[in-house]
């Protein structure tokens, strides 16, 4: 499993995102409510990047482009036009410091 460095905590405020580069794709890191998610930064129906999508308070994020929104906790697509779920990513929070955790397969 491959540790990735996104940022120290308090850099990333409450209702933001913060694109990082992984080992074969780019993730999406989020800050909801206190809480920390990680995604594939890419819509499942469109190149856009989730981490300049819409955040809301529900825990979902809507694509920049065409609306599709996802749940942040499990990647699941919530309305058309995506269909396919979003990969998601444990992130792990170390001494302040935020880490996505990625499989060495993903």
């Amino acid at each position: 499993m491959a540790r990735i460095f996104v940022c120290q905590d308090d850099a990333l405020s409450d209702g933001e995102a913060i694109k990082v580069d992984g080992p074969s794709a780019a993730i999406a890191v989020f800050k909801v409510n206190g809480e920390l998610y990680a995604l594939n930064d890419r819509c499942s129906h469109g190149n856009a990047s989730m981490s300049e999508g819409y955040i809301e308070d529900d825990g979902t994020v809507e694509c920049p482009l065409h609306a599709a929104r996802f749940c942040l906790k499990t990647g699941a697509a919530l309305c058309q036009p995506a269909t396919e779920a979003l990969k998601t990513f444990p992130v792990t929070l170390v001494d302040g410091d935020v880490f996505v955790d990625i499989p060495e397969a993903a």
